[in-house]
């Protein structure tokens, strides 16, 4: 019921899978403020990260970001056919010769493809050594746990007993806690099968600002003028993120 009502008006009813959506939740996080400087800031993050030189760059999802306002040579794809995207693919089939690749970006994207497994192998023989896959997804803590299961459309399982779930649509198909199963409770079993992918980094971060800022389905739940404060509120909460944190920024290099 309470998600219910705070459903952004625009997205109610909507099918996630419909091309459609996706072109309007672009719309949505262009005209809400608090949730655009979350996208920047993690925008950022990705850039801030890349490896030199900066070309070419894939981001695998790229529909309702704006990724190509910040990093002009990126080379936006999508699943299905949108507005301003260069490339429809299929994340575990990408059509790219060997080490081509230099970098691979996604926000909120590994949870929604089906085999995981499929993914990482495409991606390790897509990039060249030294180029890095960055994202940003939905980690699995005690707080995260709580607010995806009982606030958030998508499936979210950490007890799942493999990579992949069953394929619905192009999107509707998800597993919230995908990326903390293979790189938390199962990071051995990823070592394992990609040895050449070696992981750099995981941040987790982010308790509070997305869930305020009510993402691209909600309605926000503060003003655009809070930010600052809720930015200075999840600093000084920094040393309790593995208990709190609802994202994680991961790197992962090819060695």
């Amino acid at each position: 019921m309470i998600t219910r009502l705070l459903q952004h008006p625009l997205t109610r009813d909507m099918n996630v899978d419909d091309p459609a959506t996706t072109v309007l939740r672009r719309r949505i996080i262009k005209e809400k403020s608090f949730l655009r400087r979350i996208y920047q800031e993690w925008y950022d993050r990705i850039i801030d990260a890349l490896p030199l030189p900066h070309e070419p760059v894939l981001e695998i999802g790229s529909g309702a970001g704006f990724l190509n306002e910040r990093l002009s040579s990126v080379i936006k794809s999508e699943i299905f056919l949108c507005p301003d995207i260069s490339l429809v693919l299929d994340a575990r089939k990408l059509p790219f010769a060997d080490g081509t690749v230099r970098a691979i970006v996604m926000t909120d994207v590994l949870h929604h493809i089906p085999s995981a497994e499929s993914f990482f192998s495409e991606a390790s023989r897509v990039m060249s050594p030294g180029g890095r896959i960055l994202m940003i997804e939905p980690w699995v803590t005690e707080w995260s746990t709580f607010i995806y299961r009982h606030y958030h459309p998508e499936p979210f399982r950490p007890d799942a007993e493999d990579w992949g779930f069953p394929e619905r649509g192009p999107l509707s198909g998800a597993n919230g806690a995908m990326p903390w199963i293979i790189f938390n409770r199962d990071i051995g079993r990823f070592r394992n099968l990609f040895p050449d992918l070696n992981i750099v980094s995981i941040q987790p971060f982010m308790p509070l600002r997305y869930l305020l800022s009510g993402g691209v389905s909600m309605r926000s739940l503060m003003p655009a003028w809070t930010f600052p404060f809720w930015r200075f509120l999840e600093n000084c909460l920094a040393p309790w993120r593995d208990s709190l944190a609802m994202f994680a920024f991961i790197v992962i290099e090819r060695r």
